[in-house]
């Protein structure tokens, strides 16, 4: 199976999104959330109607947006995905992004990517203690915490 669908349109490729069922603009960031997209629905095996891309929310009275939302099939929030360029470094300002989505959230995995390097971290919600994953849980995991 082929899983990019690339276009070019006005001079400019597009890859078409699974999930928001549309082309959008093939920029670097784009390129590593469809990777790790292919990576949530073949590896951890999240069925595709429980992802949500670009999942809209207000903080502070601010419209924000997480790349990437898991859900349970009850439809609770479960995984915030960041995805970066490339070019950017996963650094403490970009876990400090995903920590304000999840403020609202309440996620217990957090998972960030550049498509070079990829940090996973459980929360731990008593305590609210990052524990930093050497590798990627499973969907059937990250729904039982």
């Amino acid at each position: 199976m082929q899983w990019f669908k690339i276009r070019v349109q006005n001079n400019r490729k597009q890859v078409f999104d699974p999930i928001r069922h549309k082309f959008v603009a093939l920029t670097p960031e784009e390129e590593v959330r469809q990777n790790t997209l292919f990576q949530l629905i073949n590896t951890m095996k999240v069925p595709e109607s429980l992802i949500s891309v670009e999942y809209s929310l207000k903080l502070n009275g601010l419209q924000k947006r997480c790349d990437i939302v898991v859900f349970t099939k009850e439809g609770k929030a479960v995984m915030i995905v960041e995805c970066k360029a490339g070019s950017v470094e996963i650094d403490q300002s970009v876990l400090e992004q995903a920590a304000r989505y999840n403020f609202k959230l309440k996620v217990n995995y957090l998972m960030l990517t550049n498509g070079i390097k990829q940090f996973y971290c459980r929360i731990h919600s008593e305590s609210k203690q990052l524990e930093y994953l050497g590798f990627i849980p499973d969907y059937k995991t990250i729904c039982e915490r």
